[in-house]
């Protein structure tokens, strides 16, 4: 992120953050356990605030906490998608609404380094290079001083998809995002920030069509055809 981190962090921020990180690096997947041991000897701290860092990331949806196994990463149900989708276009589009003024050369000329090495994930079909280009694209967009309440939303947004929805389902999918993202980057140097907004927007529902129509075609494959 291009804002300057707290000074201080709490014990149990460390442990969020923490965690937050396995997640997003697909370091942990949908279903597994997170327990306060292993977390406590990666860091080196007490059991109480890893505690208090489950409890926090369980309410806004990173972890389950379940009966009988603990907090386990969670994942989005099929019927949750469209809605998780749906947000993160239009809490995008906002943020790059509020944007304004951050795009500046420095922040274009970090986008376009972005663009050049998505590019190159792309031509060698490099899906975990260009998953996470795919990711720091959009910090890039979403991390100005103005939309710090939709960046934090959206990066939780994307913990529930990213680790089990990604490109690793739909490689195919890679070629289109990254013309969309030459697209949004176009709209913004331009200057015209409505239209990239809506270009996010637009970004989103073809993410999301994408998915849907995978998850659809997996959901019909036979036994014998899913282990061809």
């Amino acid at each position: 992120m291009m804002t300057q981190p707290p000074v201080f962090l709490s014990k149990a921020d460390l442990a969020r953050r923490h965690i937050e990180g396995l997640i997003i690096s697909r370091k942990v997947k949908p279903g597994d356990r997170i327990t306060t041991r292993e977390v406590s000897e990666a860091l080196g701290i007490s059991e109480t605030p890893i505690r208090e860092a489950i409890r926090s990331l369980a309410a806004e949806g990173w972890l389950e906490v379940q009966t009988h196994v603990g907090a386990v990463v969670a994942s989005a149900g099929s019927e949750q998608l469209r809605e998780i989708y749906a947000l993160r276009g239009r809490i995008g589009s906002l943020a790059i609404e509020l944007g304004g003024a951050s795009y500046d050369a420095k922040r274009l000329a970090e986008i376009d380094a972005n663009i050049e090495a998505s590019a190159a994930a792309v031509a060698t079909q490099d899906v975990l290079a260009y998953t996470q280009c795919n990711h720091d694209f959009h910090i890039l967009l979403y991390d100005t001083p103005h939309s710090q309440w939709c960046l934090r939303m959206l990066v939780n947004l994307s913990a529930l998809t990213s680790a089990h929805y990604g490109f690793s389902v739909m490689p195919q999918r890679m070629a289109e995002s990254l013309a969309e993202h030459r697209a949004i980057r176009d709209a913004i140097r331009a200057g015209r920030l409505d239209q990239a907004a809506a270009l996010v927007t637009r970004h989103e529902q073809s993410a999301y069509s994408a998915l849907a129509a995978e998850l659809e075609s997996a959901d019909r494959r036979t036994p014998s055809e899913s282990a061809a």
